[in-house]
C-alpha cells in the first residue's frame, strides 16, 4: 500500500484513513474487530477517531470509539505499525470541554486509557476555542509530546485566518505547530476548504484528511430521489440538500468515470480527493465488512486527467 507523509511529521499514512466514528455506533464491538481485521490486512493502518464518538447515540456518553479501539488493540498485540488519530474539545457532557491546558491534560489521559496504549500518533483540536489564547493550547501539546503521550498534533474544523495564527503562535513562541488539517471536504462541498483553507494548508505544508468525504453516503450514489432518503434513517434527512442543484451532476460524471474504470461512484470520489495535490488522504468509513471492497480499491484507483477533469467540472460551484 502506498504510504504518504502526513505534513512536516514523521508519520506516514496510507492514501485513505479510515473513520472509526462508526465504531460503537452503527458497527458493535463483534463488527468492529472484523472491520478492523481487515482494514490492516489490506494496508489501511491509520484510524481516526475522538473523545466525543459516538456521544449522539441515546445512552452514550463519549468514547465508545476509543474503547472498542483499545480493546482489538489490546487483543491484537501489535501497535506500531499503526497511526491512531483522536481528537479533543468537543463537549463531553457532564465532564468539560474546549482546549484549555487542564481540559486537555485530563482528556489525552482518558483517551490514552480507553485506547490502551502509551501513546496517540496525531492529537488533533477537534475544533477552535477563542476563550484559550492558542499559545496556552499549542504549549500544553507540546507538553504531551516532550512526554511522548503524542507524536504529533493537528486542528480540524478551523477557519483560514484561525489556522494562521495559530501556525504564527507556533513560530513566535517556539511551541510545536499543527502538522494536519481536518477539514470538511468533499466533491459537493468544495468551496470552504478550497477558497481560503487550502492556500493557508500549502503554505505550511500541513497535510489534508478531510472528513465527510462521501458527503454523508450521498457519493455513494445510493441516495438519488426522495424516496431513496428512507434508506437510512440516520443520514436520509442530511442528504436531501444534495438532491438539488449540481448534486445530480455530480452523480451523473461519477457513473459515467465508474464505468469506464470498472468502478463504484464511491471509489471514483475517493480516488478524486485521493488526486488532488493538497490533500493527504481523506477520511472514509464502513459499518460493515462487505462495505470495505469499496475502501480498498479506491485506496489504489489512479484517475486520468480526462477523468478527473469531467468529475471537476462537474462539482464546480
Amino acid at each position: 500500500m502506498e504510504q504518504r507523509r502526513l505534513g512536516s511529521s514523521s508519520l506516514s499514512i496510507p492514501p485513505l484513513v479510515f473513520g472509526g466514528n462508526v465504531l460503537g455506533w452503527s458497527a458493535d464491538e463483534a463488527t468492529s474487530f472484523k472491520l478492523l481485521d481487515r482494514l490492516v490486512e489490506a494496508g489501511l493502518t491509520a484510524i481516526d477517531t475522538a473523545d466525543v464518538y459516538s456521544r449522539w447515540v441515546p445512552g452514550h456518553q463519549g468514547g465508545e470509539s476509543e474503547t472498542i479501539i483499545g480493546r482489538w488493540l489490546k487483543k491484537r498485540g501489535k501497535r506500531d505499525d499503526l497511526v491512531i488519530m483522536t481528537k479533543v474539545g468537543m463537549e463531553m457532557p457532564g465532564r468539560g470541554q474546549g482546549l484549555s491546558p487542564a481540559w486537555i491534560k485530563r482528556s489525552v489521559e482518558d483517551s490514552l486509557q480507553r485506547l490502551q496504549t502509551d501513546y496517540i500518533d496525531l492529537y488533533q483540536a477537534h475544533r477552535d476555542d477563542p476563550k484559550t489564547p492558542l499559545s496556552e493550547t499549542l504549549g500544553t501539546f507540546g507538553d504531551l509530546i516532550k512526554s511522548g503521550k503524542v507524536r504529533a498534533i493537528g486542528a480540524s474544523n478551523y477557519t483560514a485566518p484561525r489556522l494562521e495564527e495559530a501556525m504564527t503562535t507556533s513560530r513566535a513562541n517556539n511551541l510545536p505547530a499543527y502538522v494536519s488539517l481536518q477539514p470538511h471536504y468533499n466533491l459537493v462541498e468544495r468551496p470552504v476548504y478550497e477558497d481560503a483553507l487550502e492556500a493557508t494548508c500549502q503554505k505550511h505544508k500541513l497535510g489534508v484528511i478531510p472528513y465527510y468525504s462521501l458527503a454523508s453516503g450521498f457519493l455513494t450514489g445510493k441516495y438519488r430521489s426522495k424516496a431513496d432518503l428512507g434508506k437510512s434513517a440516520a443520514r436520509g434527512g442530511s442528504v436531501a440538500k444534495y438532491l438539488d442543484g449540481k448534486g445530480p451532476k455530480v452523480l451523473a460524471a461519477l457513473d459515467g468515470v465508474a464505468k469506464q474504470t470498472a468502478s463504484t461512484p464511491t471509489q471514483v470520489s475517493l480516488a478524486w480527493l485521493m488526486a488532488r495535490p493538497s490533500i493527504t488522504a481523506p477520511i472514509a468509513s464502513a459499518s460493515k465488512p462487505e462495505q470495505l471492497n469499496d475502501l480498498v480499491k479506491a485506496a489504489t484507483l489512479k484517475l486520468s486527467a480526462a477523468q478527473i477533469a469531467a468529475v471537476t467540472a462537474a462539482s464546480a460551484a
